[in-house]
């Protein structure tokens, strides 16, 4: 049985923005939140929980544009969220560099 017409997206500009804002989008904000919590935990435990935990919320995080009705609205949201794990990770790096040896 074929889907509704009336929840599919019509437009291939949205389409495009809610597969990429899932995939490319889910991927930084993972990646960033989990070198956010490397900083203030054990790497070796952050480690071992980004490569289950990581893809557990990669797969929710590909899920979520699709229930928002523009695709450009998820990826502003996604790009928010990972500016602010990386200005996190940025400035935490620049007042404690004892966190991080050379």
């Amino acid at each position: 049985m074929p889907a509704n017409k009336k929840h599919l997206t019509p437009s291939f500009h949205q389409r495009f923005a809610k597969i990429t804002a899932g995939f490319l989008g889910g991927y930084f904000i993972t990646s960033t939140l989990f070198m956010v919590l490397a900083l203030y935990t054990d790497r070796a435990v952050m480690l071992v929980t980004l490569r289950f935990g990581g893809f557990i919320l990669w797969c929710v995080l590909m899920i979520i544009p699709f229930l928002f009705r523009n695709g450009w609205k998820a990826w502003g949201i996604y790009l928010v969220t990972t500016l602010l794990f990386s200005s996190i990770l940025y400035f935490t790096k620049t007042e404690s560099p004892e966190l991080f040896p050379v």
